[in-house]
């Protein structure tokens, strides 16, 4: 069931009802129903993996009671070390077996053996990335004695799979929402209001940006010997507004239909493409999964302590994992390798704390100097995305070849003006807005009421306009 569907547009308003009108006055009541709202939601891309989402939930459920209970540590290790190896298993199994498989058979080939590796014949459970994460990061903080158990499983079941973050995030901690699930929730309607706003603005991302986009960027990267060195810069620029669009958009309708419901989550995108420097763009892309690398891997292995080679070290491992996480190829570990080799200047000088304000703070424009480097910043993520969107390696660096070419000179040979323009509008709303949660939190908010709703119809309207097809969300592959 797609954010952009019809078939939501019916869900959630009925959720929303029975939410507030008929279990608002008992908590355990709201708390079964967001259950069984989120099973129906998952099972209805497909029921078979709805089973493998409460065996992974019921896994950290136990599994976190066993090891704080444990009478000494060896026994507190095996339960922490048995639901860490299930759940990594899990994902060894259904994402990165084959690749796994493929890779070593290719491997050996190059020393005249050969294999024919058998492989397996899945698809990969929507969301698994996402809500292992959200298990791990639980077991994590109860075997380091940051939080207790949850004893209550409805609780912790909802937690692990509340419908607007099942599929792709943001990435949760116990510590942060299970609070809020177990505290009693009442209606505010300031808060369902903003939660419509920032649904609206995450439509819109998705809609009338990402969607349209990815049709000149699907045309390019699918058929690049059609295209000149400078349609193919165009055709990365679009793949990074799409990338932005999607998922940023998918993170703003979770976060405003969770608020619907009187639940805040993990704020997950803070305008990243107006980041100075590349540490900056990491604070402010999927910050959810940031963190969540941050706080069990990179912290874990040391952080930025030691020698400057243990930071070195450190920096690459969390990239390279980030980049394999989103999936098994090549492509997304070369993506990661490449956002380590950008970040490296900044961890060996020790400069990636410099820009923790938002961009021209307090100011209507930037400066020289923060344009310059917003500019660079921007470019050198774009010409990341070339590996993350391509299918493989060869298709990567076959792309790249002729953008390093006299064609890169040439004009380019898409120039969709409408597209253009939406893209310059859309930038300039980020800007405006760039100091809040979301761009339009606060669009509209002293205008006289009139204005205020001819501009929310108008966002609306160009939603309807472009919706055709539903197309899926990109981060629900990973």
């Amino acid at each position: 069931m797609l954010f952009n569907s019809i078939n939501f547009a019916i869900f959630l308003p009925i959720v929303f009802i029975l939410y507030w009108l008929v279990t608002n006055k008992n908590l355990r009541s709201q708390n079964i129903l967001l259950l069984v709202s989120s099973y129906f939601f998952y099972a209805s891309w497909d029921w078979r993996f709805l089973f493998l989402l409460i065996f992974s939930t019921l896994l950290d459920y136990s599994t976190g009671i066993k090891m704080f209970e444990a009478k000494n540590q060896k026994m507190k290790k095996f339960w922490f070390w048995l639901s860490i190896s299930i759940n990594v298993g899990f994902l060894g199994v259904f994402k990165y077996y084959n690749f796994f498989a493929v890779s070593f058979a290719e491997a050996i080939s190059h020393i005249g053996l050969h294999a024919n590796p058998w492989t397996l014949k899945v698809i990969l459970p929507v969301g698994i990335s996402f809500y292992t994460f959200h298990g791990l990061s639980y077991v994590f903080d109860i075997y380091k004695g940051r939080i207790s158990p949850e004893r209550n499983f409805i609780d912790y079941a909802v937690f692990v799979s509340f419908f607007p973050l099942l599929v792709a995030g943001p990435i949760e901690r116990a510590t942060h929402l299970l609070p809020q699930i177990k505290k009693k929730r009442e209606f505010d309607y300031a808060k369902a209001v903003d939660g419509l706003r920032q649904i609206l603005w995450g439509l819109f991302k998705k809609v009338v940006i990402a969607d349209q986009c990815a049709t000149y960027a699907n045309m390019i990267f699918d058929n690049p010997s059609d295209y000149s060195g400078s349609t193919r810069v165009l055709g990365a620029v679009f793949f990074a507004f799409q990338i932005y669009g999607d998922f940023s958009g998918y993170s703003d309708i979770a976060l405003g239909t969770a608020r619907l419901f009187g639940i805040e989550l993990l704020r997950n995108f803070a305008f990243p493409y107006f980041s100075r420097d590349i540490a900056e763009f990491w604070r402010r892309w999927h910050i959810s999964l940031s963190s969540w690398f941050r706080d069990y891997l990179y912290i874990p292995l040391g952080g930025s302590k030691g020698n400057p080679w243990m930071k070195i070290r450190n920096t690459f491992i969390i990239f390279l994992v980030s980049g394999f996480w989103h999936g098994a190829n090549w492509t997304f570990i070369a993506w990661g390798l490449l956002n380590a080799l950008y970040i490296m200047p900044s961890i060996i000088f020790g400069t990636n704390r410099n820009s923790l304000d938002m961009v021209a703070q307090g100011k209507m424009f930037p400066t020289i100097k923060e344009l310059f480097s917003m500019i660079l910043t921007f470019g050198l993520t774009v010409f990341a995305w070339i590996f993350f969107r391509a299918s493989d390696i060869t298709h990567a660096f076959d792309y790249i070849s002729k953008i390093f070419s006299k064609s890169l000179f040439t004009a380019p040979s898409v120039t969709p003006v409408v597209l253009f323009l939406f893209l310059i509008l859309f930038m300039s709303i980020e800007w405006w807005g760039r100091h809040e949660q979301y761009a339009i939190a606060r669009l509209g908010l002293t205008w006289p009421t009139g204005m205020r709703w001819v501009t929310y119809q108008a966002i609306l309207f160009a939603i309807f306009y472009f919706a055709g097809s539903e197309q899926q969300f990109i981060y629900f592959q990973f």
